[in-house]
Parts: structure tokens; C-alpha cells; sequence
């Protein structure tokens, strides 16, 4: 399929149905096919450069930081000393930068399995790609799975930045790979998945908190607003392993002065909590 036609990115996905966006061009700057998907770099008219795989948006210049930002903070603030985190996925580099700044943070351990990934957000989106070369980050090239299956009772805080439920991400949306990640995470560890749009995918979001909640004492729902995905949502799924945790009071409330300081565009503290706090149509479906 011809992603881009008369000068126009259009996203056209099975998983929101009757329903498209789009995006001016302004210059093609990578298309090719990985071993793993179809990767697509182009620099818009308005978001700056983009990353598409499989012919989903990933990432825009102009909004990562409103995903990148929660995604990473959401969990590591929710956690009394995160100092091992583990992430899966995330292979634009945006969670790493954003972990790898958070000052109890001492060590980044990142799996991403498609290096062709890596090597493009170095090339297109230098500002998310820089988190590759913190001196806490561990990068490892290859399968998350393995990875954990390798490394139990090991992390504070695990996130999983993960493309949509489909194609090669379809497994990390479902009870198994949340069994390994309960069994990575240390005795009061702190999980954050990419949790899918209120707007669209439900049912999904309730499959998903409903056995969660099997697997932890701890299980809640966020979000956060991002223009360049489609419908302009997007949420986290918390999980934690002791049973004391309260997603939704962070564990230190940062003054305006500390927010400036770690150069934050979108997280602070009134934006953690009032992300837990779901519109009456999600809220009604909500099972935690």
C-alpha cells in the first residue's frame, strides 16, 4: 500500500475502523522494511519529523514528550526508590531519555528487538534517540521475552513501549507476558504498559485490567493526550506488586522549580493525579 498519496501521510489501521488521519508531507525521508515491519520516516509540514511502523504513527517531533513523558514518569514516581528499571520496547530512544534522567534511576536495561529502529530514530529524531547514550542505559538487541525468562526478581519499574495490539506487539497485550513481567519485577516492583485509546479499544483496556488484576494486588488506568495519534489518546496500564501502592498520589510532589529543572514539557505532579481521574464513559467500564 502507497502510504503517502498527492503529498499526504494517511493513517489507515484494522484497529479503528471507519475512521482516518492524516498528515502533510514536506519530504520522504525513509522507507524500507526491517526484518520485523515496515519502517517510514517523514518530515511533516506541522509535527515535525514522524516514525511510522507497520503504517501506525509511533512518534512525532512536535508531541513524543506528552507519551514519552508519562509513559516513564507516571510509573517511576509511583515507585519509593526506582533504581532498576527495565524497559521493553522503545526503540525511538524517548523512555530511555526520560528514565535515564529521573535522579534515583541508577541503571537502564532496554530490549528492543528491531535494531533497523534504533539506528533511524538516530539518524531522524536525534532529541528522543539521545536517551541511547546515557551512561546508565544497557541496550540489549533482541527479544524482551528472553530477556526476562533470564532475569527474575530483578527491576524496580518495567515498561513496556510497545506498538499496537497487532502484528509482532499482539502478545504483549495479553495475560502470559504479564505473568513474566510480575515475575521480573522485584517483591514492590511497578509495571507500565502502553495501554491503548479509552476512545477505541474498550474492550481491550477491561480484558486487560481484569486479568491484572488476577496477577496483582495494585492494578490502575491512565492517560494522557497526544494530537498525532489517532483520536488523540492514549493510556498506561499500572500494575504493582505491593499491595501498599497509590498510583494515584505520587511519592514526591515536585515543586515548579524541580519541574523546570528536569525539563519537563509535560509531567508534573497535578498531571499524575489528575491522569488516573477517566471521563464517565471509560470510568462506568473501568473494573479496578
Amino acid at each position: 500500500m502507497d502510504l503517502i498519496k498527492d503529498g499526504w501521510f494517511t493513517e489507515l489501521s484494522p484497529l479503528w475502523p471507519g475512521q482516518a488521519a492524516s498528515l502533510e508531507v514536506e519530504e520522504l525521508l525513509y522507507h524500507k522494511k526491517s526484518k520485523y515491519q515496515d519502517v517510514l520516516v517523514f518530515k511533516s509540514k506541522q509535527y515535525g519529523n514522524v516514525l511510522v511502523l507497520d503504517g501506525v504513527i509511533q512518534c512525532s517531533e512536535r508531541d513524543e514528550f506528552a507519551y514519552q513523558e508519562m509513559i516513564a514518569n507516571l510509573p517511576l514516581y509511583s515507585h519509593p526508590c526506582p533504581k532498576k528499571v527495565l524497559i521493553i520496547g522503545g526503540g525511538d530512544g524517548g523512555v530511555a531519555r526520560e528514565v535515564a534522567r529521573h535522579p534515583l534511576v541508577e541503571s537502564v536495561v532496554q530490549c528492543e528487538i528491531d535494531e533497523d529502529v534504533i539506528n533511524v530514530a538516530k539518524d531522524f529524531l536525534p532529541g528522543m534517540a539521545q536517551g541511547f547514550y546515557s551512561p546508565k542505559l544497557t541496550l540489549h538487541v533482541g527479544d524482551g521475552f528472553e530477556f526476562m525468562m533470564a532475569n527474575q526478581d530483578s527491576f524496580d519499574v518495567i515498561i513496556t513501549d510497545s506498538s499496537d495490539p497487532i502484528g509482532p506487539a499482539e502478545c504483549l497485550f495479553q495475560e502470559p507476558y504479564y505473568e513474566l513481567l510480575k515475575s521480573s519485577l522485584k517483591s514492590d516492583g511497578i509495571l507500565c504498559s502502553q495501554g491503548e485509546c479509552q476512545w477505541l479499544h474498550l474492550d481491550l483496556i477491561k480484558e486487560m485490567q481484569t486479568f491484572c488484576k488476577k496477577l496483582f494486588p495494585v492494578v490502575d488506568y491512565a492517560y494522557t493526550c497526544v494530537p498525532s495519534y489517532s483520536s488523540g489518546q492514549i493510556g498506561f496500564m499500572l500494575c504493582s506488586k505491593d499491595p501498599d501502592t497509590n498510583f494515584r498520589e505520587p511519592e514526591e510532589f515536585l515543586s515548579k522549580e524541580e519541574v523546570e529543572d528536569m525539563a519537563f514539557r509535560y509531567y508534573n505532579s497535578n498531571i499524575h493525579k489528575a491522569s488516573f481521574v477517566l471521563p464517565e464513559f471509560a470510568r462506568k467500564v473501568n473494573v479496578v
